[in-house]
């Protein structure tokens, strides 16, 4: 598998990129602007000789002057190297020719079909630029003339090419230092990131409590840092969930196991009547039963873990559904001598078996926790937007640091109470997974003589 570039050497790549574009564009056009310079520098020395050459042909006011006039224009030509001027008189002969080779064939035939502003052409090999002017003198003296002046440009072509060779050296020089530069100062920036890929790498189940500096970084990566903190805080938070379930698991588990070996093997210790034999099959049975109900139980917390609870929605008469529950609750309300009250009623749209568990499990705890003599309230009410089934039962008050985790797996109050033959200690956060997978929640209040469970539901799940 070929392994990709580097986020530093994707930047200084792209950097370096961007700067080669932008120096080639600038390169173009100071390659543009010299070059215009040079054209309007000819224009002007070229418009120059035209007037020189139709100030000399003005002043000539007879034939004598102007015969005389090639050797004036001989003169101001001196040290003009590379220009050729010549002068066509009306018919369109050449009038004067300067002594600087043959005057370029192409600007004469120009010149002979009109005035020309400014061109630029090639000959022989040679770049050259021209211009040709008509001067409008008295025919007596000949005229009118046509002024046809050209200039070989071949040294600004060398200075082109050589100055075009310097810019394309410096834009690439400028271009490799520019992506050095970027790739360190890149390399320099991304210094935090890689302390945090560092640190996450370094995050192990026995080294969860690690987090991604944030102090000091860029303010870009602050929000990634601190996501990836909350992330490996609820990441510890769960592992240790997790870890603390295992072990309450396993001594939960080891409880009736130990059980049911102590006492097979008190009753295979010796031999025994058919009632004793029958005595510990029903015992074992009993232990049995906790195990299948702590089994099933720890697969529906599984599959609301999984997001599984998908509740079959209807609408349920939550007073007939609380009525029902208080009369099968009845008897083991009166063993322990307690009664329960129901009032209110409400309408809600949910899963049926669901919701008369989380009710069941919610009176069954309260049942256990209610003093002799006490009386549970099922109180049930409901506004434009919710539905509350709250469970109320007297007796002490649960300490404040105790509440928030009142719904957690095998969570007790009192560590030293364990769960007995009908109870697995996850009754409360079997109650907690069916109000999220309506939409709704669970909370808990107490204060001394009164403990209040309220399940709050939206009207449509």
């Amino acid at each position: 598998m070929s392994r990709s570039l580097s986020l530093t050497n994707r930047i200084a790549l792209l950097f370096s990129g961007v700067i080669a574009v932008v120096l080639g564009a600038l390169g173009i056009a100071i390659d543009r602007a010299v070059d215009a310079h040079f054209r309007d520098m000819d224009r002007q020395m070229l418009a120059g000789k035209v007037e020189l050459v139709r100030n000399l042909l003005l002043k000539a006011g007879d034939r004598a002057a102007l015969d005389a006039l090639p050797q004036q224009l001989d003169d101001a030509l001196v040290g003009h190297h590379g220009l050729s001027l010549a002068v066509l008189d009306a018919e369109g002969r050449i009038w004067f020719a300067s002594r600087e080779g043959p005057f370029p064939a192409g600007l004469i035939d120009q010149a002979r079909r009109g005035p020309v502003a400014l061109t630029t052409w090639r000959e022989d090999g040679h770049r050259l630029r021209g211009m040709v002017s008509r001067v409008e003198i008295p025919v007596a003296v000949g005229g009118p003339y046509t002024v046809a002046v050209a200039y070989d440009i071949r040294h600004h072509d060398h200075f082109m090419a050589g100055f075009r060779r310097s810019l394309v050296l410096a834009m690439l020089l400028a271009a490799l230092t520019t992506a050095a530069l970027g790739w360190a100062v890149t390399r320099q920036g991304l210094k935090p990131l890689r302390q945090m890929g560092a640190t996450a790498l370094s995050i192990s189940a026995q080294r969860l409590d690690a987090r991604l500096p944030e102090a000091g970084a860029p303010a870009e990566l602050v929000e990634l840092g601190a996501a990836f903190n909350r992330m490996f805080a609820r990441l510890q938070e769960a592992f240790q969930r997790l870890a603390d379930f295992a072990a309450d698991l396993a001594h939960e588990l080891r409880t009736p196991l130990s059980n049911l070996m102590t006492q097979t093997q008190v009753v295979l210790s010796q031999p025994r009547e058919a009632a004793t034999y029958r005595e510990a099959l029903e015992s074992a049975l009993e232990e049995y039963e906790r195990l299948a109900r702590m089994i099933d139980d720890m697969l529906w917390l599984a599959r609301a873990d999984n997001r599984l609870l998908v509740p079959q929605t209807e609408t349920i008469d939550l007073g007939a559904a609380a009525r029902r529950l208080a009369e099968f609750y009845e008897a083991l309300a009166d063993e322990a001598g307690v009664q329960i009250a129901v009032s209110g009623s409400a309408r809600v749209a949910g899963d049926r078996l669901m919701l008369e568990r989380a009710i069941a499990n919610l009176l069954s705890n309260a049942v256990r926790h209610t003093p002799r003599g006490g009386q549970i309230r099922l109180e049930l009410s409901e506004s434009a937007e919710a539905v509350v089934i709250a469970v109320v039962n007297p007796g002490p008050a649960i300490p404040p640091e105790h509440l928030p985790r009142l719904f957690e797996r095998f969570y007790r109050v009192d560590p030293g109470q364990r769960a007995d033959g009908l109870h697995t200690g996850l009754g409360l956060a079997i109650v907690k997974s069916i109000a999220e997978a309506h939409g709704g929640s669970v909370r808990v209040e107490s204060v001394p003589g009164m403990t209040r469970f309220e399940l709050r539901l939206p009207r449509s799940a």
